[in-house]
């Protein structure tokens, strides 16, 4: 079997087999990247993405606002499908694994896909939709979202995906928000052998709103009626399969999609056509090694960035194929996704560390039972991943052959911006890699000062600003200017707290707002949650800091465990544990035992939300949660321990 990556000393590298494929080899690309970064995506964007005609100028500034390829006129669904019809209209462009073991796979190839795609467009186009209009997409992981995305990129409108498990209060706020005319959703969707109602959340979402027309995907086979209802694959027979692509400007907007603010309330992320084009293109075929033969898939839900860039756009873009799954990872039983590897060669794997973790926890015979040899490149991504994690995967998943890319990103930023190479490395359990080639980050103080190598500081992007980064916040320029720019003024405020390495690699230690005070210790909530998830006893955690009259701030931690409950016992071996990791210092001061953590789709721990419980405040942001129940148990328990 072959081996892609090879140990030496501490760390892993690319071995020769690994070199022999990898498109990025040498390490020269970073230096040659850094010295004229405009000059570097340039020539990206004429190799990787086809123009109608050339930019004017390659980068823009003027802050808080950036643009990238001026004057460049394209369209992005071109990108996607026109381009490869010629010689790859028959090759799979995507592969649709649904939940219910007795419905089959459905592969459609580039012909296939294109044809649906201009037939919504001008289903789209005859209920009115035109360039700079809002459609919301309120679907799950179903092949329709995919063509209601490109047929919003043909025509020029605006796509606005919101995440299926999101309440109709949620959708109701991106709607009101966006403005849209169109809700595009189905009847419903399985998740665990049960159907889920979508259809009553979107009526409920889009009542009293700006939407004209709901078009239903039929899903689960529930009734539809009403004047201001379609059926999606109705209206797609009856309409005609050529749709002429609007060429757009570069710069001009071809997704709003919306993330949780500090506050709870949704912030509307823009990206561009251009710059985003030409980021989610090179991310993609770079950090994934992206082969034309290759299958890739990410397990991030659309209803994210990760599922824009990585699950659909960017594998689209290089004229690969991607693959998604409609169900959750431990339905009909946690092999289901070791088995859609085997049975369709996936060569890249793209998840969260959360589910990592869950599958740490079940029998290893659920993975033992299948062949992972077709897997090439493990990533990850929605979190710094811890140690143990890392391990596991690299060696339960990846048979200790594949290297794993450890991504970080945001909803703002498009794409990946930093990580290891496959072909270069090196790879190494908990650090994230160096800035993404013609990327720069520097880790500066709370004066906007650079610091010293190895020494935690705010992470913060150095212009010029990466193609695929956020154009604004939608109708709101001054949340966007407060938000990324209030503090650093010519940086780009992360939010993040970093470090260097003596090799210039960057380390993830957390949310900047997750970096405690001890004592004057500053001390960050990933180091220390780190620490306790090396005990092999804990499943995950989360750190939340809490005011403290002597300390400034003590360390409270959320455990859930592999197996068993919590006792008094087991807090202070954890407790004793950390203190022999990192020193009393970090010490928690208060372990608490959960079933749960409240979190994304994405797996994203919302600790803030854990910190408002501990504060007896009221915790904003619930419609974002998969798992809102869970807030209700933590309240309880935080009760019981008064």
């Amino acid at each position: 079997m072959t081996s892609y990556i090879v140990k030496k000393g501490e760390h892993y590298y690319p071995s020769d087999e690994m070199k022999k494929i990898a498109w990025i080899k040498d390490e020269k690309i970073y230096n040659q990247a850094n010295k004229n970064p405009v000059k570097f995506w340039e020539g990206l964007a004429k190799e990787g993405i086809e123009w109608k005609s050339e930019w004017k100028k390659a980068y823009v500034e003027k802050l808080p606002y950036f643009e990238w390829f001026k004057g460049g006129k394209l369209n992005f669904s071109i990108n996607c499908l026109d381009r490869w019809i010629k010689d790859k209209g028959n090759k799979i462009a995507l592969i649709w694994v649904p939940e219910p073991v007795k419905e089959k796979t459905i592969k459609l190839t580039y012909k296939e896909l294109y044809d649906k795609v201009c037939r919504f467009a001008n289903v789209l186009k005859k209920q009115g939709v035109k360039k700079g209009d809002v459609v919301s997409i309120y679907l799950p992981m179903i092949p329709e979202a995919l063509i209601s995305m490109l047929a919003c990129t043909r025509i020029g409108a605006i796509h606005s995906v919101v995440f299926s498990a999101f309440s109709a209060d949620a959708l109701k706020a991106r709607i009101e928000d966006g403005k849209a005319k169109i809700l595009v959703t189905s009847d419903g969707y399985y998740r665990k052998g049960e159907k889920e109602d979508l259809l009553a959340k979107a009526k409920q979402g889009a009542r009293g709103t700006t939407v004209k027309k709901i078009i239903v995907v039929n899903r689960v086979g529930k009734k539809v009626s009403g004047s201001k209802f379609l059926d999606f694959n109705s209206e797609l027979k009856k309409a005609d399969n050529k749709y002429e692509p609007e060429i757009m400007n570069s710069e001009d907007i071809l997704f709003v999609l919306y993330t949780s603010g500090t506050t709870g309330t949704p912030k509307g992320i823009i990206h561009d056509t251009g710059g985003y084009a030409v980021h989610a293109y090179w991310t993609t075929k770079y950090n994934f090694n992206l082969r034309e033969k290759d299958i890739m898939w990410c397990t991030a839900d659309v209803g994210w960035i990760t599922g824009h860039t990585y699950a659909f756009y960017g594998p689209l873009l290089n004229g690969s194929t991607t693959l998604i799954y409609e169900g959750g990872p431990d339905f009909p039983d946690p092999g289901i996704w070791w088995k859609i590897i085997q049975d369709n060669n996936v060569n890249v794997l793209y998840t969260a560390p959360t589910a990592i973790r869950m599958f740490m926890k079940v029998d290893e015979k659920y993975i033992k039972k299948y062949k992972l040899d077709s897997l090439k490149i493990l990533g990850t991504v929605g979190e710094p991943i811890d140690e143990d994690a890392w391990n596991w995967y690299l060696n339960k998943i990846g048979g200790g052959r594949c290297p794993i890319i450890d991504t970080w990103w945001q909803t703002e930023t498009g794409g990946a911006l930093i990580n290891a190479l496959p072909g270069i490395g090196p790879f190494i359990p908990t650090i994230a890699g160096k800035s993404f080639p013609g990327i720069k980050h520097i880790i500066v103080n709370e004066k906007g000062k650079e610091v010293k190598q190895g020494k935690i500081g705010e992470l913060v992007q150095v212009s010029p600003f990466a193609p695929g980064m956020l154009h604004g916040i939608y109708k709101n320029p001054k949340r966007y200017l407060k938000t990324y720019w209030k503090r650093f003024k010519k940086y780009y405020d992360t939010s993040d707290g970093a470090y260097i390495d003596k090799q210039g690699n960057i380390r993830i230690t957390g949310r900047t707002d997750d970096v405690m005070k001890v004592a004057g210790h500053r001390i960050s909530t990933a180091e220390l949650e780190n620490a306790i998830a090396s005990d092999k006893r804990v499943g995950e955690c989360a750190i939340v800091p809490i005011p403290d009259k002597i300390k400034g701030e003590v360390p409270i931690l959320f455990v859930v465990l592999k197996k068993g409950e919590g006792s008094v016992e087991l807090e202070k071996q954890l407790i004793k544990h950390v203190d022999k990791k990192l020193g009393p210092t970090s010490r928690p001061s208060k372990i608490y035992f959960v079933k749960d953590l409240p979190k994304t789709r994405s797996g994203k721990i919302m600790r803030r939300i854990l910190k408002a419980l501990l504060i007896k405040e009221e915790p904003k942001g619930l419609m974002t949660l998969v798992n809102p129940k869970v807030v209700e148990e933590i309240k309880n328990i935080l009760k019981s321990k008064i």
